[in-house]
């Protein structure tokens, strides 16, 4: 099963650094990076506003928990958002070529 996963990132630095190394691993088939994403949320009792960058990994279920080993390693932040959506559909040949990155 291939998944989407989102990592917010403190910047567009940290968020490449991240991404360049999810792809060179071969953790990651493609690393979307979107600037100037504004987030708003409760951290240690009080409310955030800040700006973020996010990451949209592709990848395969089976790399998850090394994925997420290693972008803590890299995360400026104590507790970054890693979180996997189920890819349910799309192209067969776009699937297959996430597999044949990531191995």
């Amino acid at each position: 099963m291939n998944v989407v996963i989102f990592v917010t990132a403190a910047n567009k630095k940290e968020a490449e650094k991240i991404a360049s190394v999810l792809i060179e691993e071969k953790l990651a088939a493609c690393v979307n990076i979107i600037e100037n994403l504004h987030s708003i949320f409760w951290w240690q009792g009080k409310v955030y506003r800040l700006k973020e960058a996010l990451l949209i990994v592709k990848t395969r279920k089976t790399l998850m928990n090394k994925l997420i080993k290693k972008v803590k390693s890299l995360h400026s932040y104590a507790v970054p958002e890693i979180i996997a959506l189920p890819i349910v559909s799309g192209d067969k040949k776009y699937l297959q070529w996430i597999n044949e990155s990531t191995r």
